[in-house]
């Protein structure tokens, strides 16, 4: 029968085609995947990049939030685990997945923000800031996470976006096979979430009333660029603001991409899978890190303290160094 939900969806709302938007979402895991499996992030590479690291000094509030923050990501990962394993039905778990996955994320770059500076924010955008800050500008994420965007003005993300274009041009509307391919569509989603970011705070200036002040419909008269301009240049792209958008994509905005229209269940078994590898690997990265910050002796303590008294059914050996 005629797919009357999505027609419904499409007569009332600005709804993203379902096939459209499945295409991204699950290349772009792929594509992460990809790259995570590769040579250039073995073991001894995360630990290479990392050795360099010096530890701080002693201050246990800091420690306990790293730890606290780590037994979060940890608990996501096991729910990754077991999600997985219903392979029989992965369209029932996929949206139940992506949740654990982004807040594995998002609580591993939060250990890594308490490692680093010791602080706590109150939002998740101001997590995604401060991880650009404390982290990212200071070179402690390894690629396929670290691809960022200093800025939304234009002409800037054009050029940072030149930097990471190492192959022809890529979209997410094709599965990436190999490293290459991989690594154009990470590109790819990168420039997409600017592009995403980039209409959120246009909004945000339209309704504000520095730009009612102006009259003006547009950004095309000079004083409205240069407003808009301004808050541009305040905004980044980075792993977690794309984190962010992708939990957003589907838990809020795209409400049926996931579970309606064709038939794409053995594409939906591997990206459940990548989900959780995917996640594991971050915070393998982020543990090579975490381990030279704390005060020493501490790090393996946790570990051995998870594998006593976790009620998890995963083992916490992925995060041991």
């Amino acid at each position: 029968m005629a797919q009357w939900l999505l027609n419904r969806l499409l007569e009332s709302k600005d709804q993203s085609k379902p096939w459209f938007a499945f295409q991204g979402t699950v290349n772009w895991m792929r594509a992460l995947s990809i790259l995570a499996d590769n040579e250039s992030f073995e073991d001894n590479k995360i630990k290479d990049h990392y050795k360099s690291v010096s530890r701080r000094k002693a201050n246990p509030e800091a420690d306990t939030l790293v730890f606290e923050n780590v037994m979060m990501a940890f608990h996501n990962q096991a729910s990754l685990v077991r999600l997985t394993e219903d392979v029989a039905h992965p369209y029932d778990v996929c949206r139940s997945a992506i949740i654990s996955w982004y807040y594995s994320t998002y609580f591993t770059c939060s250990a890594m923000i308490a490692a680093a500076s010791g602080s706590k924010q109150e939002t998740h955008a101001h997590t995604a800031k401060v991880w650009q800050s404390d982290i990212v500008d200071a070179g402690l994420v390894m690629s396929p996470f670290s691809p960022c965007l200093s800025s939304l003005v234009k002409n800037v993300v054009g050029a940072e976006i030149s930097t990471y274009c190492r192959t022809k041009e890529y979209d997410l509307n094709t599965c990436p096979e190999n490293d290459d391919e991989a690594w154009g569509a990470v590109v790819s989603y990168l420039k997409g979430t600017w592009d995403y970011e980039k209409r959120r705070v246009e909004e945000r200036v339209k309704s504000s009333r520095e730009f009612k002040v102006l009259k003006a419909a547009d950004f095309r008269a000079k004083a409205a660029r240069a407003l808009r301009d301004e808050q541009l240049a305040k905004n980044v792209v980075n792993y977690l603001i794309q984190a962010f958008r992708y939990r957003g994509k589907a838990n809020y905005r795209d409400s049926i991409f996931l579970s309606y229209g064709y038939d794409n269940s053995e594409k939906m078994e591997i990206f459940v899978q990548d989900l959780e590898k995917v996640s594991r690997a971050f915070q393998r990265m982020a543990a090579c890190y975490l381990s030279r910050r704390v005060e020493e002796g501490t790090w393996s303590k946790l570990i051995e303290d998870l594998e006593d008294n976790s009620r998890l059914s995963i083992e916490a050996q992925y995060l041991a160094v």
